[in-house]
């Protein structure tokens, strides 16, 4: 199960974040953020799969609904090889090339 640490408009997301986890913390994504979260930081984020990356998209998704930018950051090494996979570099601050 991945934890979620505020600090101040950055969210540090660390662990894992896969299919089982995501069933677990869908009832809890509209919650999961405080209200000034701009950044999802994922430089600890050690593994991530396809469900993974739909609910961090989800969040970013729920943010938008409430006018706020949400950025995803620093994805690690593990989850930069799904962002080349799915083609999905261009929904990251970081260059993950």
């Amino acid at each position: 199960m991945p934890t979620f640490i505020q600090k101040g408009e950055v969210c540090h997301i660390s662990g894992h974040l896969g299919q089982s986890d995501v069933i677990d913390l869908w009832p809890k994504k509209t919650t999961l953020l405080a209200a000034n979260t701009q950044v999802l930081e994922l430089s600890e984020l050690a593994f991530s799969d396809s469900a993974g990356m739909a609910f961090l998209f989800e969040l970013v998704s729920i943010a938008a609904k409430e006018g706020v930018k949400l950025t995803l950051k620093a994805p690690a090494y593990q989850v930069k090889k799904l962002i080349q996979l799915y083609d999905l570099k261009d929904f990251f601050v970081e260059e993950v090339i």
